[in-house]
């Protein structure tokens, strides 16, 4: 029975050969990883990946597609997780955890945050985004592109655009361009923030509105002599700030609360 896209699902099945088979050349999948695809609707990537993997778990909220997959996989090879990814907890599969995907781009911002909590334990992630979202994943400072998605990301991954796709490629073809992207998390001695939740209140309210200066944005959490003391001008936009002054800043606001509290 053929299967009919919902829209509510953000569903595009990647139809082409040529993309696939890049994908999976991209991944590199060897029999002994432990990998998890997220959304594997029509088994684009699910068939060439379990082809190769010793057992392949998966994450799909379409109890149709679950249906499918059950019934084409012995439960030996594949392990299909029912439910909304942005609910899965990564932290019950096993380590040095592989993850891949077609991410539904109506979600994919609140899942590569999602996705970063877990960054501890992955090894990579490969995964088909709109392209205009993976420029923003790499974009580097002080352009357009550069925001609180580009910050948070590079805080914990090293990332790369693998390959442009164009909409012809899927069924039904989105409205946008897409993109492959790879994540590979960062070692913990490069960045380390004292405080994650300050850096993420930090880099929120800095772009909360792109065109105030730093000045104006973090008015509550800084005052001049702090932007002296970070050697940071206040005169300039949260675009123009590298991912370590972000880490600086939510560090000296962190050291200087605990501080005054003392």
């Amino acid at each position: 029975m053929k299967h009919v896209p919902r829209k509510r699902f953000g569903q595009h099945f990647l139809t082409d050969q040529t993309v696939i088979a890049d994908i999976v050349a991209a991944i590199r999948p060897q029999p002994d990883d432990a990998m998890v695809e997220i959304g594997p609707g029509l088994g684009a990537l699910t068939t060439p990946l379990a082809a190769v993997l010793r057992h392949l778990h998966v994450i799909e909220i379409d109890r149709d597609i679950n249906a499918r997959l059950s019934s084409a996989y012995p439960g030996a090879r594949l392990t299909v997780h029912a439910g909304d990814v942005l609910d899965f907890d990564f932290s019950s599969l096993p380590r040095d955890l592989r993850v891949v995907g077609n991410l539904p781009y109506n979600i994919s911002t609140p899942l590569l945050f999602h996705l970063a909590r877990y960054a501890g334990q992955v090894r990579d992630m490969h995964f088909m985004l709109q392209k205009e979202v993976v420029e923003r994943m790499v974009a580097a400072p002080g352009g357009g592109d550069f925001g609180r998605l580009s910050v948070m990301l590079q805080y914990r991954f090293e990332m790369e655009m693998l390959l442009e796709v164009a909409p012809d490629a899927f069924s039904p073809p989105p409205q946008v361009r897409s993109a492959v992207v790879r994540l590979r998390p960062r070692a913990l001695v490069e960045l380390i923030a004292t405080s994650e939740a300050m850096l993420a209140l930090v880099v929120r309210r800095a772009f909360s509105q792109r065109r105030k200066t730093l000045r104006n944005s973090l008015a509550d959490l800084l005052e001049a002599g702090d932007f002296a003391a970070l050697g940071i001008a206040s005169g300039l936009r949260a675009e123009r700030l590298a991912v370590a002054d972000f880490v600086g800043i939510s560090n000296y606001l962190e050291k200087k609360n605990k501080s005054g509290a003392e």
